[in-house]
């Protein structure tokens, strides 16, 4: 989700990639929710960390404790946040129960990626004109 809506929402600024520690496939309740939102999400897929190590990224953000201790050390990195949320695919209760669950889970991505754009947009260095 929180590549979804950063791409959405940042996608004339930044390069988004996304990838677990241990990939599972993309829940269909993450394709739901986003839907909901206005965010096309059908270009989505499960990828693993393992895929990008040895690239460099300005931002690293890890979204869930789990994933903050076992998520790979990535070169040249300018800054790792961690946001702290918690895993809605851990879920437990019924459809509705569950979606809500994914439905405060984004709500709190979103919150967090409209706070960071404009935050990793102003910490750019200047380029001289």
């Amino acid at each position: 989700m929180a590549e979804a809506a950063l791409r959405h929402h940042g996608a004339v600024d930044f390069e988004v990639h996304s990838a677990g520690t241990e990939p599972k496939g993309v829940n269909r309740l993450t394709l739901q929710v986003l839907g909901a939102a206005g965010i096309d999400a059908s270009w989505a897929a499960s990828k693993s960390t393992t895929e990008f190590v040895g690239q460099p990224f300005d931002y690293v953000i890890t979204v869930c404790d789990g994933a903050r201790q076992s998520c790979p050390v990535f070169p040249g990195v300018h800054q790792s946040l961690h946001w702290g949320l918690e895993d809605p695919a851990a879920a437990i209760g019924t459809q509705t129960e569950r979606r809500a669950v994914f439905e405060t889970v984004f709500g709190q991505i979103e919150a967090n990626v409209r706070a960071f754009i404009p935050a990793a947009i102003a910490a750019r260095p200047s380029v001289p004109a």
